[in-house]
């Protein structure tokens, strides 16, 4: 069973890589996630990390001294001084996030008319399982390249940090690898805009009505 690790310590944290960075010492939760992720965070910011490695990546247990690795050569190196609390969970599997009516329909609509997001596009399946929970549509566009959509009411950027990590997973897989990734919501929040085209994300701005025959049924995809 895979788990995630809690550590509460004083320790100050540094990063390597296309640019530097430095938290200096001050109590903080470290969170190494079972799908082998390691994130830094203080008594604010809401969920967000200070700093974070996102797998795949390696973390190495010196004296007092952890070094988180990623492929690209990036490094956190988080300096202890004071442990106060390390504890291990089994969490099991997640069932995933259960969608509300109108998610759910939007997935049920796009999927049988998987063409509106490009002429000659294709359906590979609805709920494709993977390790880390299931991605709402897989589908190949007119060139046969494997696409997986994510499907939000309203886009936020944690909606496109799930679908970063589903297409992660996904691209290890040399029979869909590469990968595309369409982030498709009726309302996409500039800031997560902003993050999906930096990652190589389109964005599709739903139109419900529409997809329902109700109105104009194009989509808008950037």
């Amino acid at each position: 069973m895979r788990t995630v690790r809690l550590v509460i310590a004083r320790c100050s944290v540094d990063y390597a890589g296309r640019l530097t960075a430095h938290l200096p010492s001050a109590p903080r939760l470290l969170l190494i996630k079972a799908d082998g992720s390691v994130s830094i965070h203080a008594d604010d910011r809401a969920y967000k990390p200070l700093n974070w490695m996102s797998p795949p990546c390696t973390l190495k247990e010196g004296d007092g001294v952890w070094t988180v690795v990623n492929k690209a050569g990036e490094k956190l190196i988080i300096t202890l001084e004071e442990v106060l609390h390390d504890s291990s969970h089994e969490l099991g599997v997640d069932p995933g996030l259960i969608k509300d009516g109108v998610e759910a329909h939007l997935q049920e609509l796009l999927a049988d008319r998987i063409e509106t997001l490009g002429e000659g596009w294709t359906l590979i399946r609805r709920e494709y399982p993977t390790a880390i929970g299931p991605v709402d549509i897989l589908c190949r566009d007119a060139d046969g390249g494997t696409v997986a959509v994510e499907i939000k009411r309203r886009g936020e950027i944690d909606g496109v940090e799930q679908l970063t990590r589903y297409l992660e997973l996904l691209n290890r897989d040399p029979h869909l690898a590469p990968v595309k990734g369409v982030f498709a919501a009726q309302e996409i929040k500039p800031q997560a805009r902003v993050l999906a085209t930096d990652r190589g994300i389109s964005c599709a701005v739903l139109d419900y009505d529409g997809l329902r025959g109700i109105e104009d049924d194009k989509l808008r995809l950037f």
